[in-house]
């Protein structure tokens, strides 16, 4: 393999990707499975790997100043150069001019992206309320944060009307009826059925706040509603923060919307975002799950360094930063997850409520006559197994 002696970035280049390549490969045989064996765990592994080389590459930036990172853009794309944000662009006006013409103009690429986006959500959370919780809290993250991004500022129905009930509802109905046409897994965020009092229920959230041992700790225990609520919240507001990164990232760093780094991200932040939530769900729900999965921890130190390079890069922009607005949609999201999360929980027990009061009658009865106890002495007969059918996950 011989090397360019006359270009440098060349080389550079090539010896970037091979030392990828091989990486991948290390992840391939070495890294742990995923949650997930389709297509293959295979696959998984190199997402993984790949997580972890996003994950490499925001430690190296965080390390560089402004100036330095947007070399490395202009030397990966050139164009970037002539690429520059207004900033005098006017997003949100006229809005009484409530027309067809009007409305019909602003469907375009990105209606249809937020249609797909929220579709892929849909089968990523697999929840209902809490899908349509993240919908409606991200308007009011819009509305929070539209002092630093303009074009976060929009006409009430451009927000309402298109956005939350065409858009990211189509969206949520779409994915949540792949999951079913699928039979994918169903994710219970709001189940509490392992509690089955109410007097036990307070009792269990007293005694969160108290150890159990001194050696064993287990946090976001599956068995504690206000656990579970503080679990849902997290989820919530981890998710804004990952939507507010791709805004603030993009703004800073001075991309088009449609730049293929900007897209490429997009797709590989779902992509490790994926088996992240399936392992915080898992160890959310299951009391044999003893910590979180180690593809979780890779994506919450995602979205916290990219956090930290917005904060660091975009002083200018952060200074301008109101704070009692933050700390209004901070609890503005707390009190909504939770919200949403108490409205499902009634909601499913109304519906279990209502299966059991129209299960017909032939079934009662049959119940009602079956023998309770077996003769002492008498075995019973050995049941056919059940036929194990595995959903997809």
């Amino acid at each position: 393999m011989d090397a360019n002696e006359t270009n440098i970035e060349d080389n550079i280049w090539a010896g970037i990707l091979c030392a990828v390549f091989f990486f991948l490969i290390i992840s391939l045989l070495a890294f742990p499975n995923g949650p997930f064996t389709r297509p293959h765990p295979a696959v998984w592994r190199i997402i993984f790997g790949c997580s972890v080389l996003y994950l490499l590459m925001l430690q190296f930036f965080m390390f560089q100043n402004y100036k330095t990172i947007m070399n490395i853009f202009y030397w990966l794309d050139p164009k970037l150069e002539d690429f520059h944000i207004n900033m005098e662009k006017e997003y949100g006006a006229n809005c009484s001019d409530l027309s067809f013409d009007r409305i019909y103009s602003t469907i375009d690429v990105f209606a249809w992206g937020h249609f797909l986006g929220w579709a892929f959500k849909a089968v990523l959370i697999r929840h209902a309320g809490i899908l349509w919780a993240i919908s409606v809290m991200w308007e009011i993250t819009e509305i929070t944060f539209a002092h630093l991004l303009p074009n976060f500022v929009e006409c009430w129905w451009d927000a309402l009307i298109l956005d939350v009930l065409i858009c990211n509802g189509l969206g949520i109905w779409v994915g949540l009826r792949i999951c079913k046409a699928l039979e994918m897994r169903e994710y219970k965020w709001a189940s509490i059925k392992d509690i089955s009092s109410t007097t036990g229920k307070l009792k269990r959230v007293v005694l969160q706040f108290t150890p159990e041992s001194f050696t064993s700790i287990r946090w976001l225990d599956p068995k504690s509603t206000a656990m579970r609520f503080a679990a849902v919240c997290q989820l919530v507001i981890f998710w804004q923060v990952t939507e507010l990164n791709t805004f603030f990232l993009k703004h800073i760093f001075e991309m088009p919307p449609d730049h293929y780094l900007v897209v490429g991200r997009l797709v590989f932040i779902g992509l490790f975002v994926a088996p992240s939530v399936r392992q915080y769900y898992t160890y959310v729900t299951d009391t044999r799950c003893k910590r979180v999965g180690t593809q979780c921890w890779v994506y919450g130190a995602i979205m916290a360094s990219e956090a930290i390079l917005c904060l660091k890069n975009g002083k200018e922009l952060f200074e301008r930063t109101q704070g009692i607005n933050i700390v209004l949609w901070l609890i503005t999201q707390v009190i909504l997850s939770v919200a949403f999360v108490y409205g499902c929980m009634l909601w499913h027990r109304a519906q279990d409520k209502y299966n059991k009061s129209t299960e017909s009658p032939s079934k009662k009865s049959h119940a009602n006559n079956s023998p309770k106890k077996e003769e002492k002495g008498k075995k019973s007969p050995k049941k056919s197994p059940k036929r194990n059918v595995q959903k997809i996950e």
